[in-house]
């Protein structure tokens, strides 16, 4: 459980960095988000979700 926080933590830390760097581009990237359409962005959601996984069980296999 405490890998699932580590992973949680490291996600803040690379959006903050992300928005504290890019501003203008982080906010533009947000705008764009809210005119993607639903559909487009479930897509996106789920083969995202899914090469996550995929990463993670490759990582877990060769270690």
């Amino acid at each position: 459980m405490s890998a699932f926080f580590v992973a949680l933590g490291l996600v803040f830390v690379i959006e903050g960095l992300l928005f504290a760097a890019f501003p203008g581009p982080a906010r533009r990237a947000a705008l764009a988000l809210l005119e993607t359409p639903e559909h487009t962005l479930r897509i996106v959601g789920v083969v995202s979700a899914t090469l996550g996984v995929a990463l993670i069980w490759v990582i877990r296999l060769l270690s």
